[in-house]
């Protein structure tokens, strides 16, 4: 049977989305992931199993691996990719297109990785692909977060990286298989936290909502629905039933939704609830039932699909209006009536309104934990549900389309941006109608069904007191234009300390020992030369002065020039390289 790794499908896309122009250049940007999309249905046929195996230093290397886990996971991502793709049909930008699609190969690469060195490099392309996404908003702002995002994940990369190694000397194997609490040591838990880092946990998460609204519209949809949930399946695959786990998502769930419901920003609301969302999912990997795991599962499927919809529609937003603060938007709903209409529909989604996809994913986590005797994580996520529903199904569409009319002249967004919501809110509506149709894909025997009395009662219920709470606050809760601080506040002012100490004194110090150098080279050649040429010797120390002047100004000259070209050319040479790996493994 042919097959064709779909994220070669992607790096191909993306080498070709850089080099065509105009209308061949759009048929690309829906071509490659409906082709990766294809693929993926196409390995439903196939045998469970290794693929694309080969033999690197004496390690197996197993760059496809195949089962009903990494389909379902395959599978949400090529629409995904799809979805993201025909949202940015408008944007004549090839690096973020470039960008996109390589964070997508990253994202399919890593599903499919069988061992941890195929995992650790397409773990790290994600990285510095979904970092130009970033970038490409070309401010200052978005710049400084784009630096911080990649420091981050740079960091978490090396401790991924040292539980891998210590992993290998341990167990002279790098296969990635899951691992046993009761048998993990200092190697696995390192594995386990840059796994977790990608996942936002609390402590490691600001990242995210520092990053994510200072992307670009286009950027941020496709950022909201990989990272965090390739690290659910990568978490998932290794540590499920690992306890520390269930109590770090539940802390994610209420964490994320105290910042969402007192933020003033619609994409970092947005954000901050990726961290509540995902929160739930991790709960449910270190619960670690076969109910609990596969409800993890059904709420990365949903929860791309609905946080997508929902990004697209703030973004759309901040592309029609100019901003995404809600204290100045209001009465949106007459001039962009279909955004307004798809948002509605990603609000109550995430919010877990009966059919609806959110209504038959998050409760299977939550049934999980109560089956399992976690009576208190199964309340704690309960509470977290009320505060979803006030701060992106209530307050967000609340202050951007009703309220008080802020006077803003727009218009609906351009029609591939409402064809890539529509398609999102038909899922939403889809799965929550016929959730049989997720339920079949997922990887674990445990049977559910939503739509019973005491389910309905008690949505009904949370839905409607919280409400109630909020027509009762609302005034209360009207947004105000200010800064909350985060946790990374406690690291990043000492870390900052440090490099101003090390600017202050280390770094004058080394440029000092660094010209001292330089003028020594110049000397001792000079004067060697001086020897058989008659130089004057006492004329060189004007002539290296000036000969070092004019270096350190072509550097810098050298070192702001063409920025966007060397984006760009950077974004080719590691698609490049990754291809040349995988074509190399026969794949």
């Amino acid at each position: 049977m042919f097959y064709l790794h779909p994220a070669v499908i992607m790096i191909i896309g993306a080498f070709l989305a850089v080099l065509l122009k105009g209308l061949p250049r759009k048929i690309v940007l829906v071509a490659t992931p409906l082709a990766a999309f294809y693929m993926v249905t196409t390995m439903y046929g196939m045998e469970p199993g290794s693929y694309g195996v080969s033999h690197y230093m004496g390690m197996e290397i197993i760059t496809s691996r195949i089962d009903k886990m990494s389909l379902v996971f395959l599978h949400v991502f090529t629409l995904m990719a799809i979805i993201g793709a025909i949202y940015a049909l408008h944007v004549d930008d090839p690096m973020q297109h470039a960008a996109g699609f390589l964070y997508v190969a990253g994202s399919l690469g890593t599903t499919l990785s069988g061992d941890y060195l195929t995992l650790f490099c397409w773990w790290e392309l994600m990285a510095f692909a979904s970092t130009f996404l970033v970038w490409a908003r070309r401010n200052p702002v978005s710049t400084a977060a784009g630096f911080r995002y990649l420091l981050m994940h740079t960091f978490g990369g090396l401790v991924l990286l040292a539980g891998i190694f210590l992993r290998y000397q341990n167990t002279h194997s790098i296969f990635f298989d899951p691992i046993d609490p009761a048998t993990a040591g200092v190697a696995e838990y390192l594995i386990m936290a840059g796994f977790a880092l990608n996942s936002a946990v609390v402590g490691l998460h600001a990242w995210l909502p520092d990053a994510y609204p200072e992307a670009t519209v286009t950027g941020a949809v496709f950022m909201c629905a990989f990272t965090t949930k390739t690290a659910v399946y990568v978490l998932m695959r290794g540590f499920a039933g690992f306890e520390i786990l269930a109590y770090m998502g539940a802390l994610m769930t209420l964490y994320g939704v105290g910042y969402a419901v007192i933020e003033n920003n619609g994409r970092r609301i947005l954000a901050y609830h990726i961290i509540s969302q995902v929160g739930y999912m991790v709960c449910g990997i270190g619960i670690g039932t076969a109910l609990a795991l596969n409800g993890a599962v059904a709420h990365a499927y949903a929860h791309i699909l609905y946080k997508a919809l929902l990004f697209m529609g703030v973004g759309a937003v901040l592309e029609m209006a100019g901003t995404a603060n809600l204290n100045e938007l209001g009465g949106l709903y007459k001039r962009m009536p279909l955004a307004m209409l798809f948002t509605v529909i990603g609000g109550i989604s995430i919010s877990g309104f009966p059919l609806t996809s959110g209504f038959v994913s998050k409760s299977m986590i939550v049934t999980g934990a109560g089956e399992a005797h976690q009576v208190g994580l199964m309340l704690v996520l309960l509470l977290a549900s009320v505060g979803t529903f006030l701060s992106v199904g209530i307050k967000l569409p609340y202050f951007i389309w009703f309220g008080e009319d802020s006077g803003r002249e727009c218009k609906d967004p351009p029609k591939n941006m409402i064809v890539a919501m529509a398609i999102a809110a038909f899922f939403c509506i889809f799965i929550g109608v016929f959730p049989d149709w997720l339920y079949n894909m997922l990887p674990f025997d445990a049977e559910y069904h939503p739509y019973t009395s005491y389910h309905l009662a008690e949505s009904v219920q949370i839905l409607a007191y919280t409400a109630l709470g909020f027509y009762l606050l609302r005034k209360l809760m009207k947004p105000k234009p200010k800064l909350n601080l985060d946790l990374d506040f406690f690291y990043r002012k000492p870390i900052a300390g440090i490099v101003a100490l090390f600017a202050k004194y280390l770094s004058p110090a080394n440029d000092w020992v660094g010209e001292l150098y330089k003028r020594a080279g110049f000397k001792t050649a000079l004067t060697m030369a001086s020897a058989t040429s008659k130089f004057d010797v006492g004329a060189i120390d004007g002539v290296v002065d000036g000969l070092a002047v004019k270096v350190r100004e072509t550097g810098e000259e050298v070192r702001h020039a063409q920025t966007g070209k060397l984006q760009q050319y950077m974004a080719i040479a590691v698609a490049a390289l990754f291809l040349a790996i995988l074509l190399a493994a026969n794949i």
